[in-house]
């Protein structure tokens, strides 16, 4: 029987860089197991962050070893890029090796801007071959958390208070941005979340209490994005569930995150020991089951495939469940919660693995 030859794609062009090389480290594993290695031959593909992509000897060293060659660990690329380092003839960003053409389904495992927001999707769409995960549309929707949120408004799923903001509120004359900070405390109050839309892992995202915490999240937000979202604060308990398939997708158990930082930070999901997942959550069958339903509808509205994970809020005070957002291409370590979400449904991680891989050939057709 001839092997599927897999390229899995990691690294990018995102300040979840590391997070997406340690995903690929995990994924790389689980399709060397021998249930795996019957059916995949693996092709790494390493993308620098200045876009050069890289094929062969180089990013097999960094699955091998977690850690960047010798040759490369002072490039330019892997440390802060430089805009004068971007020019033209200078680098050829986003061509592809000669070993791409031999692809037979990509698995992209880029987390943040420019691999999980619908850039690399349509790459992939270009190329005319099955590839893991959501497509442009469900992969951008699930990226912008505007474009997100107006998407579960459209299909009735509840959740919390929030302000769409554009850059040019915020870097605005005198006159503009004290009516926006009114605004803002009007509909929200304190505490409130500032976040940029589109990035990942909690990058730029703060917790404010006063006027003067507020102008600084929104100036520190608008540099990262030109679209921001402020969030109302709310007590209550992070939940979140895990969705697998394409059009008949199903819902995992329903997995807990508790920590004792002020939010669930970049530094929090991150940093060995700041928190701790709770798998199944210690919730009743009833708030299990409107989880695992929401989770479904959530991945429907935005045109979601293959996998992604949703995040709840759980009120208890009230006993309502409010959707926080939808991510779909969340950590992929035998650590991170998607995959432990799955073990603890009875499908090991090269299973799952495997499952993704037939999905993306499934959606092809």
């Amino acid at each position: 029987m001839n092997k599927l030859r897999v390229g899995l794609l990691f690294g990018g062009c995102s300040g979840e860089h590391e997070v997406s090389i340690n995903s690929a480290r995990a994924i790389a594993n689980a399709l060397s197991t021998n249930q795996n290695t019957e059916k995949y031959e693996l092709l790494p593909f390493y993308i620098q962050k200045d876009g050069r992509w890289l094929a062969g000897s180089v990013p097999q060293q960094i699955l091998e070893s977690g850690t960047l060659p010798v040759q490369h660990s002072n490039n330019l690329a892997l440390s802060e890029a430089k805009p004068e380092a971007m020019t033209s003839g200078q680098i050829s960003c986003w061509q592809s090796p000669s070993q791409a053409a031999e692809v037979d389904v990509w698995f992209p495992i880029l987390h943040g801007p420019n691999g999980e927001d619908g850039t690399v999707q349509g790459l992939l769409k270009l190329m005319q071959v099955p590839f893991v995960g959501s497509g442009v549309l469900g992969s951008a929707m699930g990226m912008d958390k505007i474009a997100m949120k107006m998407a579960f408004a459209q299909a009735g799923l509840p959740q919390v208070k929030y302000v769409a903001v554009n850059r040019t509120q915020v870097w605005s004359n005198p006159c503009v941005f004290p009516k926006l900070c009114d605004q803002i405390e009007a509909t929200l109050g304190y505490p409130c979340f500032v976040k940029p839309a589109n990035l990942g892992s909690s990058v730029g995202v703060a917790k404010v209490r006063s006027r003067s915490e507020l102008e600084a999240a929104l100036d520190r937000a608008a540099s990262l994005d030109r679209r921001l979202i402020v969030e109302a604060g709310v007590v209550a308990r992070e939940l979140e569930c895990a969705v697998l398939g394409n059009d008949h997708p199903k819902a995992s158990v329903v997995g807990e995150i508790t920590y004792q930082s002020d939010f669930y930070d970049y530094e929090t999901k991150y940093s060995e020991g700041k928190a701790d997942l709770l798998i199944p959550a210690p919730v009743s069958q009833v708030i299990a089951s409107v989880i695992q339903e929401m989770a479904l509808q959530a991945f429907a509205a935005i045109d979601a495939a293959g996998l992604a994970r949703v995040d709840f809020f759980y009120v208890e005070a009230t006993g309502s469940v409010l959707i926080n957002e939808i991510n779909t291409l969340p950590g992929f370590t035998a650590t991170s919660m998607y995959p432990q979400l799955w073990e603890a449904f009875g499908i090991t991680f090269p299973e799952l693995v495997d499952q993704l891989i037939q999905l993306a050939l499934e959606r092809h057709t």
